[in-house]
């Protein structure tokens, strides 16, 4: 009898803390289960490529293959829908490049490419079951002649990516599933911007500026940088080609005009 009531109080306490335990036993078998890295390259202002890595854990294919299959065929989609290419390593793995060729068409792919316009006839559709992550970015430039000031502004709502419990309170940490990175590569570097209250602090490695993104939080990144100017660059070259022409010309050369005078002055006389 005593043992029967043990053996109760146990199956009671097993049950009430089950959706516990399945979530804690789900972050253990999925640690790590999503590696996701985006980012920018500026090779120089007429050109650039927005670039994508994602590695999905053969656990996740096991759990979840359908949807998430799906989820790396969308991207593929988005991907060739921006004239991008996209290298397919495995089932569970692939890398995106969309190439720009200013800092408009950057924002304006960037943007398009994670917030596509979704029309109401189209046959396929993303998964319900994926979360609805926003972001926007924007990028301003300022001419100052021979140099281009670019100031990255990048807004990220990883909320949804958030595992709660019904009651509230987080159980599971989402990063110890989610391995999220952006990075932002410049010929000169680029200088973080962190006055934001939701400012990330990136990392500096080289040239690059890399951010370690943060499930289920707001991710304000932010960064300025400096790129030559081609267009000012060009103009002063020719100003300067055709000055020193000028130059050369009256510096070395007989002026024209009293070559012409001379040239006339005995045809005056005899008339």
């Amino acid at each position: 009898m005593h043992k029967t009531r043990i053996l109760r109080t146990i199956l009671r306490f097993l049950a009430r803390w089950r959706l516990v335990w399945i979530i804690l036993l789900s972050s253990l078998l999925l640690s790590g289960c999503v590696q996701y890295q985006a980012g920018i390259n500026f090779d120089n202002p007429n050109h650039g490529e927005i670039i994508q890595h994602i590695k999905l854990s053969d656990r996740l294919m096991t759990f979840s293959g359908d949807s998430a299959t799906e989820w790396l065929n969308s991207i593929e989609r988005r991907a060739r829908k921006l004239d991008g290419k996209v290298k397919r390593i495995s089932s569970e793995e692939l890398a995106v490049t969309i190439p720009f060729n200013n800092g408009a068409e950057l924002a304006s792919k960037f943007n398009e490419f994670f917030h596509p316009t979704v029309k109401t006839n189209t046959a396929v559709s993303q998964p319900s079951e994926l979360p609805v992550v926003k972001s926007q970015l924007n990028l301003n430039q300022n001419n100052f002649i021979f140099l281009l000031r670019n100031r990255l502004v990048y807004e990220l709502d990883l909320r949804s990516l958030s595992l709660i419990s019904t009651n509230g309170n987080v159980l599971v940490n989402p990063s110890e599933i989610l391995d999220l990175e952006f990075r932002l590569n410049t010929p000169w570097g680029a200088k973080s911007v962190e006055t934001d209250e939701n400012a990330v602090q990136p990392e500096i490695i080289g040239k690059q500026l890399v951010w370690r993104l943060l499930p289920g939080e707001l991710n304000h990144l932010e960064a300025i940088f400096w790129l030559p100017n081609p267009l000012g660059i060009g103009s002063f070259i020719i100003i300067l080609f055709v000055a020193c022409g000028i130059y050369l010309r009256y510096r070395f050369m007989p002026d024209p005009t009293i070559q012409l005078a001379q040239n006339l002055t005995p045809e005056t006389k005899t008339t």
